[in-house]
């Protein structure tokens, strides 16, 4: 492993001789992307300036990861950062000189961004609260970190048609979206896992194929050796548009897929790729302390509690960073742990530490609205088409004046175009951005998706209902609030009673 960081990090010379040749106008700004992703950063929407993405396995942020964070954000004055649904950090505004150097700076701080964006394996996702979650089946971090660094060494060996994703789930909740992941593994009771492959949001989102049952968690890199062999003998690689893996679900048929699959499996077999873990449980107590509330979660270790922290829209206040390090640096054991939709958790907190840190985190969401996810939007992306951040700040700052009790209006995912980094296929509520045209007129507007749900055994992807202009979006959750806080309820269970009083509500916006 030591000898490819090294590889990696000798990469990082091609990175800033490319790099310093886009910031001249000697390289187009497509050209650049197909380049740079790889190393984990892409050119913003304006051309002159970038972000860099930092990879973090299971969504982990050790106490001494989450230093460099707050510590480069003070030396270079970055002004925004966010909580993606991959589980990774996004650094913005950064100049040519500031990225280069917070690269290099990040691998010696253990921070990998290699492979961080580009047609490479991606930051490999975990159940944020793995390993301390009350109810879990088993702990799946530790398998979680040992498939990212198997997945490490393809960077450098294959070429694969697109972007592979793997995530694992340590219940049915499901937040990492396993069952419908390029491969997703989701834990089972008994201590095995089942396995997925070929799913995906986006373009034509497909459920994933599940390609076998009951495996032995020490087996796992068999099934993502035989996922990496089926992607690169099936994958498309004539067609952009249809090189992600769901696509060969497509081509092949499920059990076409299934096949092509099982057959890889069995000569991936002929390697040693068996695992041997060795599990890491807690061994802190708690203080005596009992604590409860909206952001306090009870762990499965006595005593013991998890914070959980969601800044509007993902997008932290970057002096947060700083806070949050000095409040826990003398913690035993506590660290970060960043979730699926753009919230982060701090662990292993004692009654009193866990007090310290709500105090930290004040700004957090204080409702089930708040806590909406949506990516950074176009106004950053290059290939956004809606400003998905924005959007969701005017609908809160029309919202807040009335007041709704908690659970009147759901957590809805908004994304700025068809590429759900928002998430918005398997919300409650979700968006994707696009443009709808009155009288003549391109407006800035949003396909309403409905009743999306990503939960193990009850997932399906959101009803499309049509176009809303983006200046109507406000009053439409004014009214639907208004109409879900009259029969004093929640939304879930208002719309699961009469799901056709959201359509009379939404009617008017279409």
């Amino acid at each position: 492993m030591e000898q490819l960081l090294q590889e990696f990090k000798g990469d990082l010379t091609e990175f800033r001789e490319m790099t310093k040749k886009f910031y001249a106008g000697e390289v187009s700004k497509k050209d650049y992307k197909g380049f740079s992703g790889g190393f984990g950063s892409y050119a913003q929407r304006d051309g002159k300036t970038s972000m860099l993405r930092l990879r973090l396995p299971g969504g982990r942020l050790t106490k001494e990861k989450l230093k460099f964070v707050a510590d480069v954000i003070e030396e270079y004055k970055i002004k925004k950062v966010h909580f993606t649904t991959c589980q990774t950090i996004q650094l913005h505004d950064l100049s040519e000189k500031d990225v280069c150097q917070i690269m290099e700076k990040a691998f010696d701080a253990g921070i990998i961004t290699r492979g961080g964006g580009g047609d490479f394996p991606r930051n490999v996702m975990a159940s944020p609260l793995s390993g301390v979650e009350a109810g879990e089946c088993f702990d799946v971090m530790p398998y979680a970190m040992a498939a990212s660094d198997y997945l490490l060494h393809f960077i450098k060996t294959v070429k694969m048609p697109r972007k592979l994703k793997v995530g694992f789930s340590n219940s049915p909740a499901n937040e990492t979206h396993v069952t419908f992941r390029d491969l997703g593994f989701a834990a089972r009771e008994d201590g095995t896992f089942d396995v997925y492959s070929a799913g995906g949001l986006g373009r034509n989102p497909m459920m994933g194929v599940q390609v076998a049952s009951h495996v032995q968690p020490s087996e796992i890199l068999y099934y993502i050796k035989a996922m990496v062999d089926t992607f690169l003998a099936h994958g498309n690689y004539e067609n952009r548009g249809k090189a992600r893996t769901r696509y060969m679900q497509e081509a092949l048929g499920a059990e076409g897929y299934r096949a092509a699959y099982l057959e890889m499996l069995e000569k991936a077999r002929g390697e040693d790729l068996k695992l041997s873990v060795q599990e890491n449980p807690v061994k802190k107590s708690g203080d005596g302390t009992h604590l409860s509330g909206r952001r306090v979660i009870a762990q499965k270790q006595n005593g013991l509690y998890a914070v959980s922290y969601h800044p509007v829209g993902g997008v932290p206040e970057t002096e947060k960073f700083a806070e949050l390090y000095a409040a826990i640096e003398s913690m035993e054991d506590v660290e970060v742990r960043i979730g699926p939709d753009e919230q982060i958790y701090i662990i292993n907190l004692t009654g009193e530490e866990a007090e310290k840190v709500l105090s930290v985190t004040a700004d957090s969401a204080r409702t089930l609205f708040e806590t909406s996810v949506a990516c950074i939007g176009s106004t950053i992306c290059q290939i956004g088409l809606r400003d998905s951040q924005g959007v969701l700040k005017s609908i809160f700052e029309e919202v807040e004046q009335y007041h709704f009790a908690d659970g009147v209006l759901p957590r809805i995912h908004i994304s700025g175009c068809t590429s759900s980094c928002g998430t918005h296929q398997i919300g409650a509520l979700g968006f994707h951005g696009g443009v709808k045209r009155v009288d003549g007129t391109a407006e800035p507007a949003f396909t309403l998706h409905v009743n999306g749900s990503a939960r193990e055994g009850g997932e399906r992807f959101a009803e499309e209902w049509g176009l809303i202009l983006q200046r109507d979006m406000p009053a439409f959750f004014t009214e639907l609030g208004q109409a879900v806080e009259a029969e004093h309820t929640t939304y879930e269970k208002w719309f699961a009673a009469e799901p056709e009083k959201l359509r009379k509500i939404a009617e008017k916006y279409l």
